[in-house]
């Protein structure tokens, strides 16, 4: 059989109307209404619907099949279609213990132990493409404004930084011990007084370290040195590659230059030097009010020198959240106020 294609799914459109093509793919989906089979034909660029008329064929889900056709607009639809005139079968499957689609309801166990499965479904693929279209984005921009990129060795000594390292044992020198890095932190400033001044590098790193919600094990980061740059013109070229990014990725335009808050701001308004800014809940400073207030159940907070609360309109308090407030109070030592 010869393996011949000459489109993917995915760069299929209207103008290919009437063209003969010959696809090759995984069936998503088939639907049998006797005289007439629908399959919803699956590649690495998307899926296509692919008709076979007046013939019998033994296909099932996952088959791996070669489709012969031609372009032809739907019934009643903008969308296009594969009216098929051959098929051959290049690979049969049994039923996958797993749904082959966005929404599965597998447990993560069966889906790590059919990866290869799981890998399959299109909001998986989508992901892997993302990221590999930032990685290309990220590579072009640093290259147009004249980054090096480098690699640096992954089996290295062990470096002083905020975590334990992995360490790998020598073959040849008994006793001693590679560490694997938490980053490149050592050669990145090697490279500058080396006189590079511009790197970067998508670099592998590993921590062991407890598992985090913002932390594993084995994680991908994007280094960056520069000399001669200070603090503004570096936030203004990274702010760039930001928008680069969602523009080329997924079509979204960032408005240039990003908002900036101090940090004493953010610590005052949002309690934290990270704040999620969509949300309007501002933290407002009740000390004047305290301070002026000669109500006796107050009192005890003119001895506390921040006191800050959040507005919530339009909301009835019962019970349980009072005790709740009061548990949340005991841990900042409050609870002798209560």
């Amino acid at each position: 059989m010869k393996l011949e294609r000459t489109n993917y799914n995915g760069t299929l459109n209207v103008n290919d109307i009437g063209k003969d093509v010959v696809l090759i793919g995984w069936v998503a989906k088939k639907r049998n209404l006797g005289s007439i089979i629908f399959i919803k034909l699956r590649d690495c660029s998307g899926t296509i619907q692919v008709v076979i008329k007046n013939k019998k064929i033994d296909i099932h889900n996952e088959y791996i099949i070669q489709v012969y056709g031609k372009v032809a607009k739907k019934q009643n639809s903008n969308e296009i279609e594969v009216i098929s005139n051959k098929i051959n079968i290049i690979n049969s499957a049994e039923t996958t213990p797993i749904i082959i689609d966005d929404n599965t309801d597998a447990l993560e166990e069966i889906r790590l132990k059919y990866r290869y499965l799981d890998l399959r479904r299109p909001i998986l693929q989508k992901y892997l493409k993302i990221r590999s279209k930032i990685v290309k984005n990220i590579h072009e921009f640093l290259d147009e404004n004249n980054f090096l990129e480098i690699e640096t060795p992954i089996l290295t000594l062990s470096t002083p930084e905020g975590a334990r390292d992995y360490l790998v044992p020598s073959r040849i020198h008994h006793g001693h011990f590679y560490a694997l890095p938490q980053s490149p932190q050592i050669y990145k400033q090697l490279l500058m007084i080396a006189g590079f001044e511009r790197y970067y590098q998508i670099a592998r790193c590993f921590r062991d370290e407890d598992l985090r919600s913002d932390r594993q094990p084995e994680f991908t980061q994007i280094d960056i040195e520069t000399s001669f740059l200070n603090e503004d013109e570096l936030l203004n070229l990274m702010e760039k590659l930001i928008a680069k990014i969602f523009k080329n990725t997924i079509n979204i335009d960032i408005k240039l230059p990003l908002k900036k808050i101090k940090y004493q701001d953010a610590i005052e308004i949002y309690g934290s030097d990270k704040p999620d800014t969509r949300f309007e809940i501002k933290l407002v400073d009740l000390k004047e009010i305290i301070k002026n207030n000669n109500e006796n159940n107050l009192s005890f907070l003119k001895e506390i020198n921040h006191i800050k609360a959040i507005k919530i309109s339009n909301i009835k308090l019962d019970e349980k959240i009072i005790k709740d407030i009061q548990l949340q109070a005991k841990k900042f030592y409050l609870e002798k106020y209560l």
